[in-house]
């Protein structure tokens, strides 16, 4: 089965706003990126506009609405309140109706994210808002760390898929950890549950041209997001040959 490369394009848009103006721009790397094989495109609009800003996201929504077999993939924390001209992250999500929305529970002073959903604290304030986006059509993800009682709790509050972190995974390849088997292992049968359970299995975070051969094993494995490692090797190769090669690993190439 082969797994879908979603192109995280945050990094594209810090670069860019580490200067005025719009370059690079993340519209025209989107290009770039689906040109390239890409399956779909992810954002990650936080408050503090590090980097995807709430421009981006239209741009973006009204590109890939024009293209069939595209997939625009929103993630970020649902509670994530109005700010300046950040509108909240609710509010922007539906109104830019992405096919999918990733919710994370990162907050405002984190770096990136790191830590999936505890449900058992935070379940019953999801739950109404996963069903007010599934109810305008969107698909719902929810970060998740490879934990089976979580797991029935994400399939409880009604979510459709879940993405599982893999920083874990990928410090332990990294570090060539005597923890990676058993890492890898709690990460195949995180996704065999989800899979019995009827929910789809998502994956992300620090996944890169070394460690995503191995990953793309596990059981059902439909979509991965990929976003600062293909922006570094994009930098030695550019980024249409960085897209291509992650986008063949994906598809067992």
């Amino acid at each position: 089965m082969a797994t879908a490369l979603s192109v995280n394009l945050n990094k594209i848009a810090l670069l860019r706003n580490s200067r005025t103006g719009n370059s690079p721009d993340p519209l025209a790397f989107a290009k770039i990126c689906l040109a390239n094989g890409a399956d779909g495109i992810t954002v990650h609009p936080r408050p503090d506009q590090r980097h995807i800003r709430p421009s981006d996201v239209f741009s973006l929504s009204q590109l890939l609405k024009q293209i069939d077999d595209i997939e625009f993939n929103i993630e970020g924390n649902p509670f994530a309140e109005d700010l300046g001209d950040y509108p909240g992250f609710i509010s922007l999500v539906e109104q830019t109706q992405p096919d999918q929305c990733t919710l994370v529970p990162d907050d405002n002073n984190q770096l990136t994210s790191d830590h999936g959903f505890d449900l058992t604290s935070c379940g019953d304030s999801l739950a109404p808002i996963i069903a007010k986006l599934k109810s305008q059509g969107i698909r719902v993800s929810l970060f998740m760390d490879p934990d089976p009682e979580q797991i029935k709790l994400a399939h409880q509050v009604g979510a459709d898929r879940i993405e599982l972190y893999t920083g874990p995974y990928a410090w332990a390849f990294e570090s060539q950890s005597a923890e990676l088997e058993s890492i890898f292992q709690s990460h195949c049968e995180a996704a065999q549950l989800a899979l019995d359970l009827g929910l789809g299995v998502n994956a992300g975070h620090d996944l890169n041209l070394k460690n995503l051969p191995k990953y793309c094993k596990v059981p059902g494995l439909a979509e991965v997001s990929i976003g600062h490692a293909l922006t570094i090797d994009s930098l030695t190769m550019g980024m249409d040959l960085a897209v291509s090669k992650y986008r063949n690993i994906c598809q067992g190439q």
